[in-house]
């Protein structure tokens, strides 16, 4: 049941992105976005790096190696996801976007579904996971 939910989390995700950019609403010009997106890439490469040569799943698998809690997962437990907010949020607000703003929502809204189930699921593989999970936030330092 979990899998399955992730998998459509991840449907979500990519209909949101795919959503903006079909409309265009993705990129703006302003330095600012620029600058968040940017960002939201850098934190993606090197969240990318330090989970290393682990494979990528459309379902959430936990996966071999033990748990990853160095790089940027020594601060939030899910980088990639908030990498992807960082990606997907700042043009559609930047351009006042209703329709950019919910396809920004959908994003977040399967980000955070597949957060959830991962979190499930990584805790049955690795028991550890909720000293870890006491000490780090999900997507932003010391609030969520």
């Amino acid at each position: 049941m979990l899998r399955a939910l992730s998998v459509l989390a991840f449907l979500l995700m990519v209909a949101g992105l795919a959503g903006l950019l079909l409309t265009q609403q993705l990129f703006h010009p302003s330095p600012v976005v620029i600058a968040v997106q940017v960002a939201g890439l850098a934190l993606m490469v090197w969240a990318r790096i330090t989970f290393g040569r682990r494979s990528f799943h459309a379902a959430a698998n936990p996966t071999g190696g033990g748990l990853v809690t160095t790089g940027p997962y020594r601060y939030i437990r899910h980088p990639i996801y908030t990498a992807a907010c960082l990606i997907a949020w700042p043009a559609p607000l930047a351009y006042r976007s209703l329709p950019g703003i919910a396809l920004a929502g959908l994003l977040t809204m399967g980000a955070v579904i597949r957060m959830l189930c991962e979190e499930r699921m990584v805790t049955e593989r690795y028991p550890e996971y909720r000293d870890y999970a006491a000490r780090t936030r999900r997507m932003i330092p010391f609030l969520f």
